[in-house]
C-alpha cells in the first residue's frame, strides 16, 4: 500500500489551498468585479466563464498528455503557478481601461481571464491533480478526495469572508495583487520542495504526441473504462446545476438582497464550515467502496439547500440553506474525486485529468451559466447600481439549479451498478487465490 508522506500531505494542502483560493477569486470575485467595475451585463460573465472553461479543458488535456509522455509533474506545477499569479494581477488592470467601446473592454476581460485560466490549468489541473494521484493509492484516495472536497469550501470561506473584507477595505485591484503574488510565490516554492513520484515513468507513444492525444477518444478506450465514463457523466450533470447558481450567488446576496460584500461573505463562509467536517466520516465510506450512498445524500442535501435559499431572505434560514447546498457540494466533489482517481489508467493519469475537465469544468461551465443567463434575462430584476442599469438574478435561479441537481440520479444508477460489478469481480478473484 502506497503511503503519503507528511511532506507530501503538507504540499497537497499548501498548493491545493493556494490554487483553490485563486480559482475561488476567479469564480466569485471576477464576476463581481466585472459587475462593479466594467458593466452590469450577465452575458459578459457567461462569455467569461464559458471561454475560460474551454481553455481550461483543452489545456489540461494537452498539457496532461505532455506530462505523461515526459513522466514529469514538478516543472509544469511550478511554471503554471508562477504565471497563474502574474495574470491574476493583469486581469485587475481592466479597471483602469476605457469602458468605451464596450466590446474592447469585454474582449480584454475575456482574454485576460482565459490566459489566467490556461496557466492555472497547467499548474493545478494538468500537473498537481495528476501528481496527487501518482503519490496515493486506492486505500487512501477517500482521504485525498476529502481534502480535495474540503479545500474549495475552505477557499470559499476564505474567499468570501477575508476577500470580502479586503475588497471593502482596499478595493479590487490591490486585492488581485495580493492574491496573484501569493500564487506566484507558491510556484517558486514548488521548485525547491516538491518531487515527482519515483514510480512515475515516461509514457511515450511511439507513433507520436498527436497519436497519443487522439488515442483516448477511441471507442475501445471508452468501453474499457465504462465505469469511469459513467462517473464523468455523473460529475457533469451535477455540476450543470452547480454552475447555474454559483457564479451569481454573491451578486444575488449583494444586489438583490442588499447585503454588503462582508456580510455576504460571512454568510457563505459560516454556512460551509460545518460541511467540511463531514468529509472525515464520508472518506471512510468511500474507501470501503460506498461512493453511491454518499452521492445520494449529496444530491438530496444540495436540492433541499437550494430550495430553502430560494424561499427566504432571513439570515438564519439563508445560512441553513447555504449549509445544505454546501454540504451537497462537498460530498459530491469528495465522492467523484476519489471515484475517478481509482479508475484512471495508471499510464494515462495526466491525460485523463484532461478528460475529467471536459465533464467537470468545460461542459458544466458552458451550459450552466448559459442557462443562468437565459433565466436572468427572463426573470431578473432591472436595477440601477452605481449609475449603471442592469439585470440582477432572483430566487428563481436557485429553483432551476435545484431541479438540475436532481437529474444527477439518472447517470448515478448505471455508474453504481458497474461499481458493484467491479467489486464482485475483485472479491471473486481474491477468493480464487
Amino acid at each position: 500500500m502506497k503511503e503519503i508522506s507528511r511532506k507530501n500531505w503538507t504540499l497537497i494542502w499548501i498548493l491545493g489551498m493556494t490554487g483553490q483560493i485563486c480559482w475561488n477569486v476567479e469564480n466569485s470575485w471576477f464576476n463581481t468585479f466585472v459587475y462593479a467595475k466594467v458593466a452590469k451585463e450577465p452575458a459578459i460573465i457567461s462569455w467569461m466563464v464559458g471561454v475560460s472553461a474551454i481553455v481550461t479543458t483543452l489545456c489540461t488535456f494537452f498539457i496532461g498528455t505532455w506530462s505523461d509522455r515526459l513522466g514529469r509533474r514538478k516543472t509544469f506545477i511550478a511554471v503554471g503557478y508562477i504565471f497563474w499569479g502574474l495574470f491574476t494581477i493583469c486581469f485587475g488592470a481592466a479597471e483602469f481601461l476605457p469602458k468605451s467601446p464596450l466590446i474592447a473592454i469585454i474582449t480584454f476581460v475575456v482574454a485576460a481571464d482565459s490566459v489566467m485560466s490556461f496557466f492555472g490549468s497547467v499548474g493545478y489541473d494538468a500537473a498537481f491533480c495528476a501528481w496527487t494521484t501518482d503519490i496515493s493509492s486506492e486505500h487512501n484516495r477517500g482521504r485525498v478526495g476529502g481534502v480535495f472536497a474540503a479545500m474549495p469550501v475552505l477557499a470559499t470561506i476564505f474567499g468570501a469572508v477575508v476577500s470580502g473584507m479586503v475588497i471593502d477595505a482596499i478595493d479590487f485591484f490591490p486585492f488581485f495583487i495580493i492574491m496573484g503574488g501569493l500564487v506566484t510565490l507558491m510556484g517558486v516554492l514548488t521548485l525547491f520542495t516538491l518531487k515527482d513520484d519515483p514510480g512515475l515513468k515516461a509514457n511515450k507513444d511511439k507513433k507520436g504526441y498527436l497519436h497519443q492525444v487522439s488515442a483516448v477518444f477511441n471507442v475501445k478506450t471508452v468501453l474499457a473504462n465504462r465505469e469511469l465514463f459513467w462517473v464523468f457523466i455523473v460529475m457533469m450533470v451535477y455540476f450543470f446545476g452547480f454552475n447555474i447558481y454559483f457564479p451569481y450567488i454573491t451578486i444575488y446576496l449583494n444586489n438583490y438582497l442588499g447585503m454588503s460584500y462582508t456580510l455576504a461573505g460571512v454568510l457563505q463562509g459560516a454556512g460551509l464550515i460545518a460541511a467540511v467536517l463531514l468529509t472525515i466520516p464520508a472518506a471512510r465510506y468511500i474507501d470501503r467502496g460506498r461512493a453511491v450512498p454518499v452521492m445520494v445524500w449529496a444530491i438530496i442535501a444540495n436540492f433541499a439547500g437550494l430550495v430553502l435559499v430560494s424561499l427566504t431572505s432571513q439570515v438564519p434560514l439563508l445560512l441553513l440553506g447555504i449549509f445544505g447546498a454546501g454540504l451537497g457540494y462537498v460530498l459530491a466533489l469528495q465522492t467523484v474525486t476519489a471515484w475517478v482517481k481509482n479508475l484512471y489508467p495508471e499510464e494515462q493519469r495526466g491525460q485523463f485529468e484532461g478528460i475529467k475537465q471536459l465533464f467537470f469544468v468545460c461542459l458544466p461551465m458552458v451550459v450552466g451559466p448559459s442557462i443562468a443567463s437565459v433565466v436572468i434575462n427572463r426573470t431578473g430584476v432591472p436595477m440601477v447600481i452605481d449609475g449603471i442599469a442592469g439585470l440582477v438574478p432572483t430566487e428563481k435561479l436557485f429553483l432551476i439549479s435545484a431541479f438540475f441537481t436532481l437529474l444527477t440520479f439518472l447517470p448515478l444508477i448505471p455508474a453504481g451498478r458497474l461499481q458493484q460489478t467491479r467489486r464482485r469481480q475483485r472479491e471473486q478473484a481474491k477468493a480464487a487465490v
